[in-house]
């Protein structure tokens, strides 16, 4: 029987256990970490420190002692909150994921705040954006209702190697063709107001770039799309559940887990295959000397985008939107208009900090109460800010919020912070707070690491890259790890599993 050992416990790395284990490979999961899942990972609030102003990097606020014994029953999701791109992922619609993972879809995708007490949203029902939409209603229909409309088909075209015939050409086509009207000043020329044209800039400041940009525009439409198709589900539970169902099929099929087991070097492992779950950097540092120089200045070369400073915060009731559009929304963008959301995206790549950022915030208590007792609530929300920074952020991102929900502060029980430097110290594939794990631009949705027609596979026999690292890229979708374990099958002669052929 062929061995195999995956490098890591992320959902690219679970993707390709499950891919390989199914397949009839003796599969051995290995993960640094105590717990499994990586970015998937939900864990209990606290324990809290005594200071309630922060500190660097890293703080915790408690209103009151008492209240640590409640909030160590609540959970907050360590990574991804919100998964648009797992309904209409081929590698998770294979597996069936929806049968085995209670996911709820809001009636609204996402909802952006423009000002306090003025908030537009994106429902799964394209004809009701349209109409709240107004005057741009119609607009907006054109531009995303035929995406939404075949985003089966989209996401295939969005997430498999780009350096490829497109298996359906006209839908590439038109796709490109609104990538690259959106990924310039002309985009704006669509609307006739602000409110479409903020809730399609708050989407694009989803790929932590430059905006407006091709890379932002593509991934921007892609994920406007799925929030009128699926719509944007919260998997009930928290994050977690997607990673102990996939560690559960792994174990069905022979597959292991070893946790607590930091792999340094490849030269640690003796199975035929392997298969890491890592960044561009950590492969490197993986493969030293085994692999050619040229491939290690190709790795090195990869670049880094901005980093993430997060809070999650546990409140005693819900968030005190001003706008009551916002609370019915699991997913909100703070941002202000769409010249707003720009202006602090491209400072923050310039290494600066706004002193109001967008901030992506998700309340999953608005479909799953279960997240905290006692009528508590969890706010999940983190703003982009400057690669490997260290700042305690918590004060400007509680004020982003509570200038569209004033009262907040009052409200909080608890809230914790992590930097940019702090994600990366809790999971090494964020190099820098970059959570997609190197930064996203024209060229890199062709080359990610390298431009290759299969560029999971290393220079080294057997030795393959599945992380977000590689192509296509960062989102719960498994894509990159479906993909680097078909390439691995392929290599060994191994045929791949029946309900994956075609994908």
């Amino acid at each position: 029987m062929t061995s195999a050992a995956v490098i890591g416990s992320g959902p690219n790395g679970l993707a390709a256990a499950v891919v390989l284990a199914r397949a009839g490979v003796d599969v051995t999961v290995y993960e640094g970490a105590g717990t499994p899942g990586g970015g998937l990972r939900t864990v209990p609030f606290g324990p809290a420190a005594a200071s309630l102003q922060g500190s660097a990097g890293r703080g915790t606020q408690d209103r009151d002692a008492q209240d640590h014994g409640t909030q160590n029953r609540a959970v907050r999701d360590v990574c991804s909150a919100s998964h648009p791109m797992v309904l209409p992922s081929p590698f998770m619609k294979a597996l069936k994921i929806t049968q085995r993972v209670d996911y709820v879809s809001p009636e609204i995708s996402y909802a952006h705040a423009l000002r306090p007490g003025h908030a537009v949203a994106a429902y799964r029902d394209l004809e009701r954006t349209a109409q709240a939409l107004g005057p741009d209603g119609e607009a907006w229909k054109r531009l995303l209702g035929p995406l939404a409309a075949r985003v089966d088909e989209l996401i295939s075209v969005a997430l498999n190697p780009m350096v490829r015939v497109p298996p359906h050409p006209i839908l590439t086509a038109r796709f490109g063709l609104r990538v690259l009207e959106q990924s310039t000043a002309l985009g704006a020329l669509r609307w006739k107001g602000e409110e479409a044209r903020a809730l399609l800039a708050g989407v694009m400041a989803h790929g932590i770039v430059r905006q407006p940009s091709f890379a932002g525009a593509a991934a921007g439409l892609t994920l406007a799309a799925t929030a009128h198709a699926g719509g944007w589900p919260i998997p009930l539970g928290g994050a977690q559940v997607l990673a102990t169902s996939l560690l559960q099929d792994i174990e069905a099929h022979g597959g292991s887990l070893r946790l607590g087991r930091w792999v340094e070097s490849l030269a640690e492992l003796d199975q035929e295959l392997i298969l890491a779950d890592v960044s561009a950097k950590g492969l490197a540092a993986l493969g030293g000397d085994a692999f050619p120089a040229s491939y290690r200045r190709s790795l090195g070369r990869v670049p880094y985008g901005p980093g993430v400073s997060k809070l999650d915060v546990l409140l005693d009731g819900p968030v005190p939107w001003v706008d009551p559009l916002l609370a019915q929304a699991a997913t909100v963008h703070v941002g202000g208009t769409a010249r707003e959301v720009n202006r602090g995206e491209n400072h923050i790549i310039r290494g600066g900090f706004p002193e109001r950022p967008f901030v992506l915030a998700v309340q999953p208590g608005v479909v799953d109460p279960s997240r905290a007792p006692h009528g508590q609530h969890v706010l999940w929300a983190y703003a982009h800010s400057p690669h490997g920074n260290d700042r305690d952020q918590t004060q400007t991102l509680l004020g982003t919020l509570e200038h569209h929900a004033p009262g907040l502060r009052d409200r909080i029980v608890h809230v914790q912070h992590s930097s940019a430097a702090q994600e990366q110290a809790e999971n090494p594939n964020y190099v820098g707070g970059d959570i997609s794990s190197g930064a996203l631009s024209a060229y890199r949705l062709f080359a990610r690491p390298v431009l290759a027609r299969a560029p999971w596979r290393t220079p080294v026999k057997g030795v393959y890259l599945c992380s977000s690292a590689a192509v296509p890229g960062p989102g719960v979708h498994g894509m990159p790890g479906f993909l680097a374990a078909r390439t691995a099958l392929a290599d060994a002669g191994i045929p791949l599993p029946g309900e994956f052929v075609g994908l």
